[in-house]
């Protein structure tokens, strides 16, 4: 059965840093592309990231390029997403999504989410 499962969400001021963690298993974590997506109150799924099944190629929103990082440990089955500078607007449910590829193509399963809260 396949599992992602994310941590790392928490409250945080503007400015500050979160580092989110995807935990997977049930499938081989190296030979696929995963994503981070996030939701903000009221509003709709919202691409944030993407990186290869090897890590070497990563994609960014211009919402999140250059504060944002994407990362994975495929000895580890972990997916990461370092967050930097945040703002008000970074606040949503943030989702890891596995691909059925090792490159960008469909997504077939989703994360539960975790709470990114950026407020003063």
């Amino acid at each position: 059965e396949v599992q992602l499962v994310e941590s790392g969400g928490d409250l945080v001021q503007p400015g500050g840093s979160l580092r989110l963690s995807c935990a997977a298993s049930g499938f081989t974590f190296s030979t696929y592309a995963m994503s981070w997506v996030r939701q903000a109150p009221g509003k709709g799924l919202e691409w944030v990231s993407f990186i290869s099944n090897g890590g070497v190629s990563t994609l960014y929103s211009d919402s999140v390029k250059g504060r944002f990082t994407v990362s994975r440990d495929n000895a580890k089955n972990t997916l990461y997403l370092q967050m930097n500078s945040l703002k008000p607007e970074d606040t949503a449910v943030y989702y890891c999504a596995k691909y059925i590829l090792s490159v960008a193509s469909t997504i077939d399963y989703w994360g539960q989410g975790t709470q990114v809260t950026v407020s003063s």
